[in-house]
């Protein structure tokens, strides 16, 4: 079987922050990532708070920096889907597609994937007029009129995208006000594309090929009422991709990683970094300082249990 030093399961900005770190101090370091390595970072269009970037910088240019950061220092980077991670004596095995691979410390950095409404037409429309990427596929929307759901950060950063393409875009909240923070609540109060369906849900999705219209309803006196638009842009929240350690490390109740302030969990040799773990603040910042963290706290975990090679 394989063996390294140190695994690290995605490569969003906690992965890829730890591989660098890893590959700085030496250890025989794998990355595994079953997509490009990026995270959905690379699915933001303009990033306005990472420290160094007066002017911002779009997601894309920023993993790809980060990638290949960390190439340079020697980090190896795999294209794998994990299957399933067990202990092994002292040391861990990653289940993967192509082979197992065993090491003495693994860093799980798999992130969060969109929440899904879970209404009526939206699997069946999903990729026809549903999306969860605004960056991805706002381009396909030109001249055209859509409802984005939500209104955190990303709902809203979203929203103002797409006005770029669509003649007219629907902000759909459930509540009378926007979570995110005041200046990006700024930019979409000022644009004159963006209209708010303020305290209404969507309780259903209508399209038979593509999207024709969401059905809203009024969560104070539950009217309801049909919003034609051709696109419906999802942003309710995430959920941890933490299945592959359930059982085996403490999760809370929504399924995140708890760990301790060096990203350990409650399993020896276990680490957890970025969106995937228990903490207050998701950001792309604080996902890179995870990662380092949990990569020198795996090193100095590797030492003691004489474990490098």
């Amino acid at each position: 079987m394989e063996s390294k030093d140190l695994i690290i399961i995605g490569g969003g900005p906690a992965g890829l922050s730890a591989g660098i770190y890893a590959s700085r101090a030496a250890l025989e370091a794998v990355m595994l990532e079953r997509a490009m390595p990026g995270g959905l970072v690379m699915n933001t269009e303009s990033i306005e708070n990472y420290p160094g970037f007066a002017d911002s910088i779009g997601g894309f240019e920023l993993m790809a920096r980060m990638e290949s950061q960390a190439r340079r220092f020697g980090l190896e980077i795999r294209s794998a889907e994990v299957e399933g991670l067990k202990p092994a004596g002292n040391k861990l095995i990653v289940v993967t597609g192509q082979g197992d691979i065993t090491a003495g410390a693994v860093i799980i950095a798999t992130g969060v994937q969109p929440q899904r409404l879970n209404v009526k037409g939206e699997v069946e429309l999903t990729g026809r007029g549903v999306s969860y990427c605004a960056t991805c596929d706002g381009p396909f929307f030109r001249g055209k009129r859509v409802a984005v759901v939500g209104g955190g950060d990303a709902a809203v950063e979203e929203a103002v995208y797409l006005t770029k393409f669509a003649e007219k875009v629907f902000i759909v909240h459930r509540r009378g006000e926007l979570r995110a923070t005041k200046v990006v609540q700024k930019k979409a109060f000022e644009n004159s594309k963006i209209e708010f369906v303020w305290h209404n849900v969507v309780d259903e999705i209508h399209g038979t090929d593509s999207v024709k219209s969401v059905l809203t309803r009024d969560v104070r006196d539950n009217a309801k009422k049909l919003l034609p638009v051709d696109g419906a842009f999802i942003y309710v929240g995430n959920i941890p991709v933490s299945g592959i350690v359930k059982g085996l490390v403490n999760l809370d109740e929504n399924g995140y990683i708890v760990t301790d302030e060096n990203m350990r969990t409650s399993y020896p040799g276990i680490y957890a970094a970025g969106d995937v773990r228990k903490k207050m603040l998701r950001q792309v910042v604080t996902a890179v300082s995870d990662g380092a963290v949990a990569a020198v706290a795996a090193e100095k975990y590797l030492e003691g249990n004489g474990q490098t090679k």
